[in-house]
């Protein structure tokens, strides 16, 4: 009987198709209509040859219970980690029960690559910037990640249309678009204001201690030659070349004596606040933090600004690959992301989630959309950071960077 059952009905749904299409020919009905037809009954779930239900499809990520499982996510601390809490940690738990302990770093793979190497994995998610993500992919430390369990836009765009360009690569899922650019204490120049980013290295016209990040040449390079006249679409040209690094150093030594350095990406604001220095880099969304979520008298300097991707990815070696994945696909799906903004100002990775960015959480009258790097009037004079010239450069410019460093 359960045989007979399956027939029947697959031939009806077979006749019921072949009925839409034929009302379509005959112009009786729309390419819509027999579209969602055969849809539905594609969706239909037809008894098994022993009359058996098959199984309910499986829950889409996120969505299963994991309660009594613990992740541990690592990020940069400060109000960038708050705005994680805030969009995917306490969701994410509320949704599925697992337990989620923030832990703070400093960037780069070293951590990673001891844990993996060590076979002592302690850590099952973290943030990265790109160019570190791919080098660690390639290096082996990271988990893949298949683009096919992410969560489609609400409308049904496939997550890999629906992401901004290198928004997912093998090994990393980005989440949002930061910036770093100048900032600068308004009340330190009174009478001339710094505007542009070659204002950075002018410490006659604009006087005071600089703030640089200690942990990596990227971005301090790259600041140098746009501050020394090289155009966007040139840098990464010049960087190839010894001279060009040459260039870039030279135009740091200008400013080395009057640099403190940074290295935690709560550090920046915090020199400003104390007066140790009156301009210094700094992650876009830690100044917004400052500026409107404390009432800091703080300015940004957009021009010349370095757009980067921010990326989550699955140590190797973890022992909650399920859960891991899980969590990364939650908190990459179009409403997180959205969300996420509304704590910090960081453009989301997804097409998707950009409409649906609202105003600022503490403070409901500043939109969020005017502080975002991604925004029209922001970044007119960016430069995307090329992440894939930054894995096959790392390691040679980091041994300069720390020789530099130490003379």
């Amino acid at each position: 009987m359960g045989r007979t059952t399956g027939i029947i009905i697959a031939a009806a749904a077979a006749i019921v198709i072949l009925a839409g299409v034929l009302l379509f020919m005959l112009g009786r009905g729309s390419e819509t209509a027999v579209n969602d037809l055969d849809k539905e009954m594609s969706d239909l779930q037809l008894p098994s040859a022993d009359g058996s239900t098959p199984p309910a499809p499986t829950p889409a990520a996120g969505g299963a219970s994991l309660a009594g499982k613990s992740l541990v996510v690592v990020s940069w601390g400060g109000a960038y980690t708050k705005s994680q809490i805030e969009a995917y940690h306490k969701p994410f738990t509320a949704k599925t029960g697992a337990k989620i302990t923030s832990e703070d770093y400093s960037g780069g793979v070293a951590e990673i690559k001891a844990m993996v190497l060590a076979k002592n994995v302690t850590w099952d998610v973290v943030d990265m910037e790109l160019a570190d993500a791919q080098r660690a992919c390639d290096e082996g430390l990271l988990e893949k990640i298949d683009a096919g369990m992410l969560p489609a836009a609400p409308d049904g765009t496939p997550a890999v249309q629906d992401f901004i360009p290198n928004g997912i690569t093998p090994c990393a899922v980005t989440t949002i678009v930061f910036s770093h650019i100048v900032a600068y204490d308004d009340t330190k120049f009174e009478l001339k204001k710094p505007t542009k980013l070659a204002d950075f290295f002018n410490v006659k016209d604009f006087p005071g201690k600089r703030g640089l990040r200690k942990t990596s040449p990227k971005i301090n390079l790259e600041m140098a030659l746009r501050a020394d006249g090289v155009p966007a679409e040139k840098v990464y040209e010049t960087l190839s070349t010894k001279e060009g690094v040459d260039r870039a150093f030279r135009k740091l030594d200008t400013i080395k004596n009057d640099v403190i350095w940074w290295t935690p990406g709560s550090q920046p604001p915090q020199l400003l606040a104390d007066g140790q220095v009156t301009m210094t880099t700094a992650y876009n969304g830690r100044i917004f933090d400052a500026q409107i979520g404390e009432g800091k008298p703080f300015k940004i300097i957009w021009d010349g600004q370095l757009q980067e991707l921010d990326v989550l990815s699955v140590v190797k070696g973890t022992k909650n690959l399920e859960a891991a994945l899980q969590f990364i696909a939650f908190a990459t799906d179009t409403q997180r992301l959205a969300d996420q903004a509304q704590y910090i100002a960081y453009g989301p990775a997804r097409r998707s989630s950009l409409p649906l960015v609202g105003t600022y959480s503490a403070k409901p009258e500043v939109d969020m959309k005017a502080h975002m790097p991604n925004a029209a009037e922001n970044s007119a004079n960016a430069l995307q950071i090329d992440f894939l010239w930054w894995a096959d450069h790392q390691e040679e410019l980091n041994q300069r960077w720390n020789a530099w460093l130490a003379k």
